[in-house]
């Protein structure tokens, strides 16, 4: 070959290295202009070959550059074009890994700030202004399905509602607001409604520190944020024009997390300040690119914070402590105790416990634990009851769990055979139960666990199909015992809203609602022998003795023939479900 001087061998591959890039773009512009919601699997397969022959840095560069830019319109985009791009991203930060959605994050942000800082100063004429505002706007609108497809946290988004806020109270900044709200408003309530209500009050204190009347735009998204966070506005998401595009997307990454090895699960808990600061204290949240700081620094501001929370550590060393004693063997569970025991209530510990940052695996354990402290108390607590019915509502991976668990609670009353032979196999192999290793099932315990699950199936957290693998002909006394309570309460349960009512006739309304009742049992029928085990059960057993209170014990035996009909009507109308 040619001999090239060093000097030029530079240059040679700098035009070798160019050439690449462009063929790269050409081929991941191609890949993203063909980019449907039909197509999604086969585009991320092509990007995924991009990244098997190219450089890493280079494709994801690219890729960025390409959906910013896009993104970027001089127009309002519609909202389904957003959210597959945002959906995209999602499933690359999920192959690829978290410096893809890293470095996604990190320049969306900074060329978010960029054009709203240019319509802040007013820099501009009023035809560019109008096109850096569409560009601002579509911006925070992706910004804004990046939160909703679980790539960013709850924190970013209300760093950036507060730089708004901060700024100028201007239409511009009214507008990107409501934007942010109708896309991701109710998860923000959901994922902190703390912080939510901090937004409120900051927004509230600049209304009322406007001389002249708000306009209708203004008072129009005080009014929206006020509802939400009042959790009044009930059908925000169907407000968002993309709202059914979200919904099949989320459908669509919760099907690539089984199909496709997962690099990444977990959103990117960074803020605003963290991204600012990058340069100089480092990216902490990506492997290798965090800087340590001055740790003479980093000593002294330790120690102020040991001084001033030293009642805190001490409330939490009791805790921990308890919890040990409560037979806590694992950091996990301790964890979740201390959440559990110093929370204000059930929404704050909802926070607090999404906030461990727990994996899926993990999260089993916080059933596990709600249920331990739940049958531990003296009397019924339904703080325990709301807590998992909330936990229920945000992901079915905890409905799961509930079932796993009863049926461990049914072992540990003697049920050696429920569960599956498979289950019944893994605990004989592992030697023993997974649960808590009861030696002995209080009266107490077993009223207390009775009457969480009777909540819960009132509620749809679980259905009667959990009960599908249990024998009602050869049930130990016990589990009679605790099924016959269990049932009872569920009656009750379907005719009130709260689990604080008890098992009196002043609790109870004067009108019985018949078809609560049927709603609960009609989906037993799907399950012939669970139907029919049901009906024997309720034939062969009665709560009457459990229960002093004449009207409570006459509305008990009404329900029980209401549920008894349910189930035989369902299994002869409809035999094979």
């Amino acid at each position: 070959s040619r001999y090239v001087p060093p000097h030029l061998r530079h240059d040679q591959t700098s035009e070798k290295d160019s050439e690449e890039v462009i063929k790269l773009k050409r081929n991941l512009k191609g890949l993203l202009n063909r980019m449907s919601e039909q197509n999604l699997s086969s585009i991320l397969d092509g990007v995924e070959e991009q990244y098997r022959k190219h450089r890493r840095h280079d494709v994801t560069s690219t890729i960025t550059a390409l959906i910013i830019d896009g993104i970027s319109s001089h127009s309002s985009l519609l909202d389904s074009y957003v959210v597959l791009h945002a959906a995209f991203v999602s499933s690359l930060h999920k192959i690829v890994g978290i410096e893809f959605a890293a470095y996604f994050i990190q320049t969306l942000v900074s060329s978010y700030e960029k054009h709203h800082q240019t319509i802040s100063n007013g820099s501009s004429t009023e035809v560019e202004e109008e096109t850096k505002g569409k560009e601002c706007s579509n911006l925070i609108v992706l910004l804004s399905e990046l939160y909703n497809f679980q790539v960013i946290s709850c924190v970013l988004i209300f760093d950036i509602i507060r730089g708004i806020l901060e700024s100028k109270f201007s239409e511009f900044n009214v507008e990107l607001l409501l934007k942010m709200l109708r896309s991701s408003g109710q998860q923000l309530r959901q994922d902190d409604p703390s912080a939510l209500k901090g937004i409120t009050e900051l927004v509230q204190k600049q209304l009322s520190e406007i001389g002249e009347k708000p306009s209708s735009r203004i008072l129009f998204m005080v009014e929206t944020l006020t509802n939400l966070k009042n959790n009044k506005v009930k059908k925000l998401a169907t407000q968002n024009q993309g709202g059914e595009a979200v919904e099949r997307m989320k459908k669509f990454l919760s099907a690539l997390s089984k199909k496709r090895h997962v690099a990444a699960n977990e959103p990117l808990r960074v803020s605003l300040a963290d991204l600012h600061s990058a340069e100089s204290k480092g990216k902490w949240w990506l492997v290798g690119a965090a800087w340590g700081g001055d740790p003479l620094v980093d000593r002294q501001e330790t120690q102020k914070e040991t001084a001033s929370g030293s009642s805190s550590v001490t409330s939490s060393n009791a805790l921990l402590k308890l919890a040990r004693k409560q037979g806590m063997n694992t950091d996990i569970r301790r964890s979740i105790f201390v959440v559990l025991m110093s929370s204000e209530d059930y929404v704050d510990a909802c926070d607090r416990l999404s906030q461990l940052n727990l994996s899926e695996v993990q999260q089993r354990e916080i059933i596990r634990v709600l249920l331990h402290c739940c049958g531990n108390e003296k009397t019924y607590n339904p703080y325990y009851t709301l807590v998992c019915q909330h936990l229920c509502r945000s992901s079915h991976s905890y409905k799961v769990t509930l079932q796993f668990c009863l049926w461990d609670f049914l072992r540990d009353l003697g049920e050696e055979e429920v569960g599956g032979a498979e289950v019944i196999k893994n605990i004989k192999e592992s030697g023993g139960s997974k649960s808590f290793d009861l030696k002995s099932i209080s009266s107490t315990r077993l009223q207390n666990v009775a009457r969480a699950y009777a909540w819960w199936i009132s509620k749809d957290c679980v259905t009667l199909a959990i009960l599908k693998p249990v024998d009602f002909t050869l049930l130990k006394p016990q589990t009679k015992r605790f099924i016959g309570e269990m049932l009872s309460q569920l009656f009750i349960s379907t005719q009130t809203s709260t689990p604080l009512i008890g098992s009196n006739a002043k609790t109870l309304s004067t009108t019985w609602d018949r078809a609560a009742i049927e709603e609960v049992f009609i989906k037993a029928t799907r399950v012939q022998n669970l139907a029919m085990g049901l009906v024997y059960f309720l034939s062969n057993n009665t709560q009457d003795d459990e229960i002093i209170d004449g009207t409570v014990t006459k509305f008990i035996r009404w329900a029980t023939e209401v549920a008894k009909d349910t189930l035989r009507t369902g299994v002869d109308v409809v035999p094979n479900l």
